[in-house]
């Protein structure tokens, strides 16, 4: 049985992927040239890529490569392969909804690459991001999200976090945020297992019903 959640927050904390754009598409393409081009088992590439950073995937599957030049040339790759990366479900009209400095996004790949993905879609360039570079530990690390917090001047317990990853799940609860889980690639069972304190489709199911003064009114439907 579904039901209606009312939450205040200050401030949303978006991941990218999944979230706000579907890359998935151009991730397989291009993932799957990478593995065999290299002599990899493409179809394991592929399924470990989403919401990885470059760099983690070239050390998992080339230890013994230069890093610094396969995750340039692999990331390249990805900057230029934009085919059919879409902006999620209710992704445009939610950040719409939301006051320039109630949001962010906190994401894995890189700041070029992310920016590139939300032009791609139409999207505003997130104020303030939070990319793979800004942080010495990644999701599920806190350090994403609490820099995420930060950078809005906020304390982490008055945000609000959407993701679509157990790791990203367990990197905002971990900061001290409430936690959004999105039901796009994982289970409703996976996303609460990791922490989420609620679970949703889509950005569609997210309603902004004011602001007033810095707090913001949220309602999910669907939970």
């Amino acid at each position: 049985m579904t039901q209606m959640i009312h939450i205040e927050c200050k401030a949303v904390l978006f991941d990218l992927d999944g979230v706000l754009i579907d890359s998935t598409a151009a991730i397989e393409r291009v993932w799957t040239r990478w593995a065999i081009a290299r002599g990899l088992d493409s179809e394991e590439v592929v399924a470990g890529a989403h919401g990885r950073p470059t760099l983690a995937m070239v050390q998992e599957y080339l230890p013994d490569s230069d890093h610094e030049k396969e995750s340039l040339e692999a990331e390249r790759c990805e900057m230029e392969d934009l085919e059919g990366v879409v902006a999620c479900n209710g992704a445009k009209e939610l950040l719409a909804a939301l006051p320039g400095t109630g949001w962010t996004v906190v994401t894995s790949c890189s700041k070029d690459l992310a920016e590139a993905r939300l032009l791609a879609v139409g999207m505003p360039i997130a104020p303030l991001m939070v990319t793979f570079s800004d942080v010495e530990h990644g999701k599920p690390h806190p350090e994403p999200y609490l820099k995420g917090a930060a950078r809005l001047k906020f304390p982490p317990s008055d945000c609000v976090v959407l993701e679509d990853s157990p790791a990203g799940v367990q990197s905002g609860k971990a900061a001290g945020c409430r936690v959004i889980g999105l039901r796009t690639w994982c289970s409703e069972r996976e996303l609460k297992a990791a922490g989420a304190d609620w679970t949703i489709d889509s950005c569609a199911s997210v309603s902004v019903l004011g602001c007033s003064g810095q707090v913001l009114r949220l309602v999910l439907d669907g939970c």
